[in-house]
Formats: structure tokens, sequence, C-alpha cells
């Protein structure tokens, strides 16, 4: 029989797996686990209060997506990423952004936009803030919505895979210099956006990628 749970709205279950794989794959994405962190189903198992098999499968789902690396001796941990490592992140996010921002130009409409703008008022609050996790959160849910408009889900499936693999290196420069050190070039999006203007939109996400993943760089190599 499949372990499931109920759903925060109390509908129809979901898998446990499922569940745990959701729950992990946050905690990759936003940082809460580290470069470097060992990851053993003993103890996810006694950290989330699930089964074995959940777990289990849940890892094996997350290696899939690269969040997780298999090193020998049934070692699984948080990848730490190079400078070379993430040379090669910013070129495939830049590569496929731009072709999801090209697609979703026209496409997008003017809830959309609003949607935008909205969490990118809380993405300037994190920041003026130092909110670091909130931060994280919404820059990410920037990046998230805009892809949804691009009607493209193998290459939107591809952007997140990258997201997962650079998510905790992102947290650690954060907590290091701050959220005011990073730049945001969303309201570049936003504006050229809302003109319905292609090639603007593709060189603020080049710039907003480009930027963002050299101070990664910076924080991480030095």
């Amino acid at each position: 029989m499949k372990e499931a749970s109920v759903n925060s709205e109390g509908g129809a279950k979901q898998p446990a797996h499922e569940t745990v794989y959701q729950t992990l794959r946050a905690q990759i994405l936003f940082g809460e686990m580290v470069p470097g962190q060992a990851v053993t189903i003993q103890g996810l198992t006694e950290a989330l209060g699930a089964g074995m098999t959940p777990v289990r499968e849940a890892i094996r789902r997350l290696i899939s997506d690269g969040a997780l690396v298999f090193q020998g001796n049934r070692r699984v941990s948080v990848p730490v990423l190079s400078g070379e490592d993430i040379r090669q992140l910013t070129y495939v996010r830049k590569a496929v952004e731009t072709e999801l921002i090209r697609r979703a130009t026209p496409r997008v409409t003017k809830s959309d936009i609003e949607r935008l703008e909205q969490i990118d008022l809380r993405l300037d609050k994190a920041i003026e803030n130092g909110d670091v996790a909130g931060y994280l959160h919404q820059n990410y849910q920037f990046h998230h919505e805009l892809y949804g408009c691009a009607d493209a889900p193998i290459l939107t499936d591809l952007a997140e895979r990258m997201w997962l693999r650079f998510g905790p290196s992102l947290r650690v420069v954060c907590g290091k210099f701050g959220t005011q050190s990073f730049p945001d070039r969303h309201k570049d999006v936003v504006q050229a956006l809302r003109r319905g203007d292609e090639q603007l939109a593709v060189i603020a996400i080049e710039r907003d990628v480009d930027q963002g993943m050299e101070q990664v760089v910076t924080g991480l190599v030095g």
C-alpha cells in the first residue's frame, strides 16, 4: 500500500514520496541545506517523520535533478560548485532563460505583469530589510512566474533544474555579503514586457543572470 498525505487545503491526498520530494526540493532550492552537507536516509526519515521508502525515492529523484550528488560508499550530499561549474550553469541559464523570455513576451498578459510587479515589490522589501530567506524566495518566484508565461514546459524544467544546482551556493553568498550586494534587473524585465519589446527583455534577463552568477563566483571562489 502506498503511503500518502493530505495536502495543506485538506483536499485529495498525494503520495508520501511526493510530499517528501517537494519538502527536500524546497530546502535545497532555498539553501536550507548547505553545499557539501551529507544526506542520509536515516537522518531524513527522523527529521521529516517519513518512511524510508518515500525518503529513498525522493533522494533518487533529487540525484536525477542534479540537486544531490552520489559520491560512492553510499554517500549522498549537496553539490559543492567550482568556478567552472558556475560558468557552465551561467551559460545554460542564459541560453534557456533568454528563449523563455522570448516566448513569454508576446504571451504575457496585463495580470501577469501586475503579478510580477508585486513579486518584485516584495523582493525590494526583502533587500531593504536584509531578509535573506525572503530575497531567495521572491527572486526565485519572479523567475518561476516568468517561466510560466512562456508556455514551454521542457525549457521550464531545464531552468528549474539549474536553480536547484546553484540555490544552496546562492544562499551562502547572500549570507556572506548580504542581499544588497545582488543586482536586481527585474524592473528592466517588467518594463520590457510591458512594452512588448522582446529584444530589451532578452538583454535584461541576460544582465540579470550574468550579474547574479558573477556574484556567486566572487563569493564562493574569491
